[in-house]
């Protein structure tokens, strides 16, 4: 037992060797308030209101660039795929669905790159395709129906889970990497393309765009995010049900049929013109016959219904993963979005301003980066990279900082105050007496 346990704990651990990888993602895996919380307690009492003041003046600053973003993802997504409780003041052109559909992108992917989102590429999703998935089903996609497909991902983190082995006799642990959350955008061929297939029995709408957002999504299972997958039959699967259907209907074909099968030769024997003496039909011969094709037919509908069955548990299995994932659909993913996208860059802006300002004199860019990623692996055990561009730009667009020959340091914390306040009351300037 001791031996068989530790065979086991050794192949846990390569398998979680093998899912961790070496990625380091943008991702800060705190809350905004959390972090500013942070922060606040490396200074001394007497300045911990104060940067909090600065943190809550800088959060609304940016908050207010977010709004005009999502107002013009709204108007963007009211062209392409209004609601059916708003009606439009006129239809749009052709031109305008498609600078529409080319704003809605643009804005997609900069959002999810601003909320530390990380593109899924091809490799990714082709080997998700080839490896086996945990919810045991085929999946198939057709992806000539797709225009347009991107996937973005955030938060990679390990899971186990017991699965079972041998035909259900064995139970093992397998670990597995899982994405926090994953983004699907797809839009689908005009109508065209479907010419030739009956629309009614399409899973979407030719022409239209579906935005998706999931939580927990296991890596190997990504590809069933696709909108228009279907359930197939993996090798085990077919085995499972040819090998016992053979077996019945040889049973069926010896048992039931062969005493049919030989009248119905002789029968066709006699039609084409290959026998020349003529069967006997008397009533025993006509029950034989029917109650072998009864028996015959009898089976066919029985492996009919339990190959249908096991088709209609794969979906049920799909759906219900697919059901408890789902986070929002279609506007509600840019709403969604922008609030992570809000929250990462207050994050980013607000630990690049407290460290600089801990910095006993200018410091470059690099020398920032890592003083913030060793602060965070060793006061909080978290490892991820900090986009420290980002974070500089945000406060350089802020007139928060002071740069010299490569070299950056942040305003006092009373200047910086003043300055955002006095951004903030500029945001409308209506004012024009003089």
């Amino acid at each position: 037992m001791v031996q068989q346990g530790s065979a086991e704990a050794t192949e846990l651990a390569q398998q979680r060797e093998v899912a961790a990888g070496n990625e380091l993602e943008h991702f800060i895996p705190f809350r905004k308030r959390a972090v500013i919380t942070m922060c606040a307690e490396e200074l001394p009492e007497q300045e911990r209101e104060s940067f909090r003041e600065f943190a809550t003046i800088l959060a609304s600053v940016l908050h207010h660039r977010f709004h005009a973003r999502i107002e013009a993802i709204k108007d963007a997504y009211h062209v392409l795929d209004p609601p059916p409780d708003l009606k439009r003041i006129a239809e749009p052109a052709w031109q305008d669905r498609v600078r529409a559909q080319q704003a809605l992108e643009e804005e997609l992917v900069e959002l999810a790159e601003r909320a530390n989102f990380t593109r899924v590429t091809e490799e990714e999703l082709k080997r998700a395709f080839d490896e086996e998935s945990l919810i045991k089903v085929r999946l198939e996609v057709d992806r000539e129906d797709i225009d347009t497909a991107m996937f973005f991902r955030r938060g990679s983190f390990e899971r186990e889970r017991k699965v079972k082995s041998w035909m259900g006799l064995r139970r093992r642990t397998i670990a597995f990497r899982s994405y926090a959350k994953v983004i699907v955008y797809v839009t689908f061929r005009d109508p065209e393309h479907f010419a030739d297939r009956d629309a009614d029995d399409l899973p979407f709408t030719p022409g239209s765009t579906m935005v998706k957002l999931f939580e927990n999504v296991p890596r190997h299972d990504i590809e069933m995010l696709f909108p228009n997958v279907r359930v197939g039959m993996r090798p085990i699967d077919k085995m499972m049900i040819g090998v016992p259907a053979l077996i019945s209907g040889i049973i069926v074909v010896v048992t039931k049929l062969i005493a049919s099968l030989g009248v119905l030769l002789l029968l066709i024997a006699f039609w084409l013109g290959i026998r020349d003496e003529a069967v006997e039909l008397d009533q025993a011969t006509l029950v034989t016959i029917g109650a072998g094709l009864a028996a015959f037919g009898g089976y066919l509908v029985r492996q009919f219904n339990k190959f249908k069955n096991r088709k209609i548990q794969f979906m049920k299995a799909l759906s219900e993963n697919l059901y408890f994932r789902n986070l929002d659909n279609e506007i509600g993913v840019f709403h969604h979005l922008l609030d992570i996208a809000e929250e990462a860059e207050v994050k980013e802006a607000v630990l690049a301003y407290h460290f600089l300002r801990l910095a006993p004199g200018p410091i470059t860019a690099e020398e920032l980066d890592q003083r913030i990623e060793d602060w965070f692996a060793q006061r909080w055990n978290t490892r991820f990279d900090f986009e420290v561009r980002d974070g500089l730009r945000k406060l350089r667009e802020l007139d928060l900082i002071d740069e010299h020959d490569g070299r950056v340091s942040a305003l006092e914390l009373d200047d910086a105050k003043r300055r955002l306040d006095e951004r903030w009351d500029k945001v409308f300037d209506y004012n024009t007496v003089g």
